[in-house]
């Protein structure tokens, strides 16, 4: 049995800046988004076709960790990744790369804001910041 989410509490979940579709001779997709639980990380991920093999990727920090895939699920269009360990204390972005050809093409980066990169206390959730909870700085 496919083991679809990671285990633990979700600490948030990030969205491209921009488009995070990535199209080759080889491969064609979009990231949709990544969740970022205590124990891992899920990138879910839209193909644009249903056949063929689910996306070679690879998952890098900003401090180079490298992210190792546990396990993928394909449903219809959708496919899941889930990888280990969950982002450190301190990460700032997280880089989505391509490995269907020997260039490793990097597909999308994330930004990680400081609420996500937050240890959570014994696994609770860390919450996102609400319109009301946002201001600028003076």
């Amino acid at each position: 049995m496919l083991e679809l989410l990671a285990t633990g509490s979700l600490r948030g979940m990030l969205l491209p800046p921009t488009y995070g579709t990535h199209v080759t001779q080889s491969a064609e997709f979009t990231v949709m988004s990544v969740e970022i639980w205590t124990t891992g990380l899920v990138v879910n991920i839209h193909l644009a076709s249903t056949e063929g093999p689910p996306p070679n990727i690879t998952m890098q920090d900003h401090f180079g960790t490298e992210y190792t895939l546990q396990d993928s699920a394909t449903v219809g269009s959708r496919n899941l990744q889930v990888f280990t360990p969950s982002v450190p204390e301190g990460t700032r972005s997280l880089t989505i790369r391509s490995k269907d050809d020997a260039e490793a093409r990097p597909v999308v980066t994330f930004a990680v804001p400081a609420l996500v990169r937050r240890v959570a206390e014994e696994h609770q959730a860390v919450p996102f910041p609400t319109p009301a909870r946002l201001r600028r700085p003076a």
